[in-house]
């Protein structure tokens, strides 16, 4: 019923990212940690996508949503699979450093979507940006997967399901508002854009915050304890005899 379209291109901040993508895929463990978080977040998107099938009054909407919410788990399932057989490969270790979601995630983003208070219109302008980001994403992924070809061939299995998403619901948002549709993609690439700023904010936040706690640890902290241990040499050992008269009577509570 609708034709796959090619790929789409990357977007032009992906493209850039493409570098710490590769860095970041190429160390085992990170691939493993960000699998199983792709897996979590596919699995979550299609109980969302499920639940819009049984609020929308739109069949056709409604039996679209199914088949997107069955890609969803099998896409959860696929990543779970690639990262059980890394792990059987190399296990991975608790801590695997830099990790980077804040800047490129790697979900659609369905965790901020309230479902049941969403019409139609709106839910397939969010669904059509979302899968379309997710598609730019995914391609960069695949791209860097040189050196991993099974998990290469994952990606590029999710991306034909991808491009099916992006264009069945822009088609479906153009059959529903076929003179507002414009405006509800708009008002969703404005809501993303907010999205973005707030985790691209918070994710800077955390390195500023630790960039200054490691400063003060090596630049104030050591003034501090040099006094400190002065001021201790200064102190007399042992018991310090106190006067008799100046002792407080005992025979009172204060």
């Amino acid at each position: 019923m609708y034709s796959a379209r090619p790929h789409e291109r990357p977007t032009a901040f992906d493209r850039m990212l493409i570098p710490v993508q590769r860095w970041i895929w190429s160390d085992a463990d990170r691939r493993v940690q960000k699998l199983l978080r792709f897996s979590e977040t596919e699995t979550d998107g299609g109980r969302d996508i499920l639940r819009a099938a049984e609020v929308t009054s739109d069949p056709l909407l409604r039996r679209l949503y199914l088949e997107h919410a069955i890609d969803e788990f099998r896409h959860g399932v696929l990543f779970r699979h690639r990262a059980a057989a890394l792990l059987k490969v190399s296990p991975c270790r608790s801590n695997s450093g830099f990790q980077g979601d804040w800047l490129t995630p790697g979900g659609h983003g369905l965790d901020d979507l309230q479902v049941d208070g969403e019409s139609d219109s709106d839910m397939l302008a969010f669904l059509h940006l979302s899968e379309k980001a997710a598609a730019s994403r995914f391609t960069v992924y695949r791209d860097v997967m040189q050196h991993d070809p099974p998990t290469r061939a994952v990606f590029e299995e999710i991306l034909h399901d991808e491009t099916f998403h992006m264009n069945y619901t822009l088609t479906q948002l153009a059959r529903v508002e076929p003179k507002r549709h414009r405006r509800h993609l708009w008002r969703a690439r404005l809501s993303r854009l907010w999205k973005v700023y707030l985790r691209l904010a918070t994710g800077l936040s955390g390195i500023l915050g630790s960039m200054l706690l490691t400063i003060q640890y090596f630049v104030l902290l050591p003034p501090f304890a040099w006094l400190a241990k002065r001021a201790a040499r200064r102190e007399l050992s042992g018991w310090t005899i106190v006067s008799p008269g100046g002792s407080e009577s005992l025979d009172r509570q204060y």
